[in-house]
């Protein structure tokens, strides 16, 4: 097979016994490699009709990972343990692009690890965050300068809006009328839109390196102490707010069902999760985020829930040409949930900022790590 090919132009130190298919991903074709020597490598194909330029890409994961590995060698800690590690092929690229123009990469097994359950436990949330919460802060004097934006606009609300908006006015195959509760609900709640591309605008906020795609899944765990021990899926790596990656994680991690659930009634935000995320993200992330973003957190996820809410409604109106889809209103039922989230936190709002403010204190407890 051609992948079998593809590693042969890496630079591995040992012979490929084995190349199998391996992980769940849906964008990027993932195989095992095992070699005579039993070291073993993760070999990927990155997707160009989903990352349209694969070489930007490639070199914010190189940059970004360079930048981790310096600070954990500094640390004492294993790099190659705690952050992604590209193979070189033998021609000195890390990236090797075949005859028709794809995109390949490998990089270092991670030994003793594992994904997080298909279930949040708020264990897992808390190690997750803090993962997460660790990589924005050890990234946070790289200048976003230096890295592509490589899907533009991608948490632009106004630009998710404005989109809505043409595909409502089209409403190219005559789906408005199925979908009006939900668009009263995206219309009622049009101001949260603009408030933090307000901020940036104004210089409220700063874009710092984020990872925005901040589900738990893009953790891996030490197998036998549990906790969080390295980021993966750099992909989507670029300039942004670091409460968008936050926001990310209550979106995915805090609902208590499918993402697509029809069932909406069994929908809400789980709060302890919510404050699992908080403590674990504050203990690593708050050294470095101002007062004005310490106040948002609570809104980031009620925002990036409501984003995703958009997104999925304007490709039900446009017919389902962007997210793929498995039954008639796949969409739809993607969008209620998300507004039943947003619901859910409005009616938590209280409690919700109530916990921040009480966890907000361990933002001193910033990993030893991020100062040397």
């Amino acid at each position: 097979m051609k992948y079998r090919e593809i590693i042969k132009n890496f630079d591995l130190k040992s012979e490929a016994v084995s190349v199998e298919p391996f992980g769940g991903g849906h964008i990027n074709q993932t195989y095992l490699v095992d070699t005579l020597d039993s070291e073993k490598f993760i070999l990927q194909y990155l997707n160009h009709n989903v990352f349209p330029e694969p070489l930007k890409v490639m070199e914010n994961i190189l940059l970004v990972t360079s930048h981790l590995q310096n600070k954990f060698k500094k640390a004492g800690e294993d790099p190659k343990r705690r952050t992604l590690s590209l193979v070189k092929t033998f021609e000195g690229q890390f990236w090797f692009e075949d005859g028709e123009g794809n995109f390949w990469r490998v990089f270092h097994f991670i030994k003793d690890s594992c994904e997080c359950s298909p279930e949040s436990t708020p264990t897992q949330a808390y190690e997750a965050a803090k993962a997460f919460g660790e990589f924005q802060s050890l990234l946070s004097n790289l200048p976003t300068s230096d890295l592509h934006e490589v899907i533009p606009d991608f948490h632009n609300t106004v630009f998710r809006f404005n989109q809505f908006e043409e595909a409502l006015s089209k409403d190219s195959v005559n789906r408005a009328a199925l979908a009006k509760p939900e668009i009263e609900f995206v219309k009622k709640h049009r101001m949260m839109t603009t408030k933090f591309v307000d901020y940036i605008a104004n210089g409220s906020m700063k874009k710092r390196v984020t990872h925005n795609d901040t589900k738990l899944s893009n953790i891996l765990f030490d197998i036998d102490s549990g906790e969080g021990l390295c980021v993966i899926d750099l992909d989507t790596v670029m300039p942004g707010l670091p409460l968008y990656d936050f926001g990310d994680c209550v979106r995915s991690a805090t609902r208590t069902g499918a993402e697509d659930c029809v069932d909406i009634d069994s929908i809400r935000m789980d709060i302890s999760i919510f404050e699992a995320l908080t403590r674990g993200y504050l203990e690593t992330a708050g050294s470095f985020l101002s007062p004005l973003e310490t106040d948002n957190l609570v809104f980031s996820g009620k925002l990036i829930t409501f984003e995703i809410g958009i997104r999925f409604l304007a490709d039900y109106l446009n017919g389902d040409i962007y997210f793929s889809t498995e039954r008639e209103n796949h969409n739809l039922d993607r969008a209620r949930v998300q507004f039943k989230m947003v619901e859910s936190m409005e009616e938590q709002e209280e409690e919700m900022q109530k916990i921040v403010g009480q966890v907000s204190g361990f933002g001193d407890a910033v990993s030893s790590v991020l100062n040397r």
